[in-house]
């Protein structure tokens, strides 16, 4: 039975999508799958969690999403993780590393009636990696999903974490390139955004402008944006450096650096001091931080926008990159991780790696509102072919059908 949630999403996608979503569900919905990570707010992560769960329960699945919970200590040690996976060089004190694994233990007592009678359990990034370990009486197949741009990791925190992952049944990573060899079949999925969500769907002219006007933004005046959680590798001081090259040539603009504080980073305050001190009291710029659903904001804020960049040094994927453009934006991205398979560069937006380069790029774009244009159409229409909740959902699906069903040459579906 089709729902009305299908429905819309149909709309936008087309019914040969939704009916291949019922034959990959189909068998799958006698088995129970849960999903772990560390926060239901901020980040990638839970945003995907918090719309894929609800439409595999949609579809009929028994799919639950369970975070483990953690002290300061291990959230230190999992940021380490995080920088030393995207290639940072880092130490970590093995106080810290015994904090994590004792954290993990504490987790897999709370959450083992949850996860030992599971017959998919789809693990998260490195936080609750060891859980594991931890439940030896499982039943069910297990799956890490790294949403990080693991290419060239610190060596150390890759072969701590790998004792851990090589237990695992089956590896996800969002790029070829991310993955890092294992002795288990490994899947490639990138990410998606929900066309229908409050931070993606369409917005009348009149919110648009109330919305930004009540930050303080001049809606008549050329708006740059950044959309990113308060991270170094967003490198939001170079995008105020952007800024200030472009302003010479544009006066009239403004930057908007909007973002919140995910409650597994330790680190966001501090990125947030450096932003306030490169900022200097500029007047034109707008550092906003936004709670965790102010979606319908960060939607106005990218439709307002003339430039969008995402200008970070590393990127697993790159959410904001695919919302941007959804909305007809091209974007100027730094040329790294998932960004690369997003901004076609010269078609769906620019690659760049330099304030500088930034700054030329929002320039051209400026001053040629007709390619502005141009290259926005073919982003939104890029980003339907590719980047969508739906597509992401079928990858899902077919990997647990493999995963439930290794051992056949071949598999049905009805």
């Amino acid at each position: 039975m089709r729902t009305s949630i299908l429905d819309k999403y149909a709309d936008i996608v087309g019914w040969d999508v939704i009916d291949q979503l019922h034959q990959l569900v189909a068998p799958l919905r006698d088995i129970k799958i849960v999903h772990v990570n560390s926060t239901r707010k901020g980040g990638g992560v839970a945003e995907i969690l918090n719309k894929l769960v609800p439409l595999k329960r949609e579809l009929g699945m028994n799919v639950s999403w369970e975070v483990v919970e953690g002290n300061d200590d291990f959230f230190k040690c999992t940021k380490s993780f995080h920088n030393g996976l995207q290639g940072d060089k880092v130490e970590i004190p093995r106080s810290l590393l015994d904090s994590y694994e004792r954290v993990n233990e504490e987790n897999a007592d709370k959450l083992r009636g949850k996860l030992t009678d599971a017959d998919i359990v789809v693990i998260h990034d490195p936080q609750p990696a060891p859980l594991l370990r931890f439940i030896p009486e499982r039943k069910g197949k297990w799956i890490w999903r790294c949403h990080i741009d693991a290419s060239h990791p610190d060596r150390f925190v890759w072969k701590y974490l790998r004792d851990f992952i090589v237990e695992y049944d089956a590896s996800i990573f969002s790029l070829a390139a991310f993955a890092q060899p294992l002795p288990h079949t490994e899947f490639l999925i990138p990410p998606s955004i929900d066309p229908l969500s409050d931070k993606n769907i369409e917005l009348d002219r009149k919110e648009i402008e109330s919305t930004v006007s009540n930050l303080g933004i001049d809606t008549e005046r050329p708006i740059m944006l950044q959309v990113s959680r308060f991270d170094r590798f967003k490198d939001p001081v170079g995008v105020i450096q952007a800024y200030r090259l472009t302003k010479k040539f544009v006066p009239s603009l403004q930057l908007v650096l909007a973002g919140g504080e995910a409650t597994d980073d330790p680190e966001s305050q501090a990125v947030l001091e450096d932003i306030n001190i490169a900022a200097n009291k500029d007047t034109d710029i707008h550092i906003l931080v936004l709670p965790s659903d102010a979606h319908r904001t960060i939607n106005a804020l990218q439709r307002a926008s003339d430039i969008v960049l995402q200008k970070s040094t590393r990127e697993g994927f790159g959410l904001t990159v695919t919302e941007a453009m959804w909305k007809g934006k091209p974007v100027i991205g730094g040329d790294t991780g998932g960004i690369r398979i997003q901004v076609v560069n010269h078609r769906t937006g620019f690659l760049v790696n330099t304030p500088e380069g930034a700054a030329l790029r929002a320039r051209y774009l400026l001053f040629h509102r007709d390619k502005l244009m141009e290259m926005g159409s073919t982003a939104k229409k890029f980003v339907k072919e590719n980047f969508l909740l739906t597509r992401h959902l079928r990858e899902y699906l077919t990997v647990m059908v493999s995963i439930i069903h290794g051992e056949k040459d071949r598999i049905e579906l009805d």
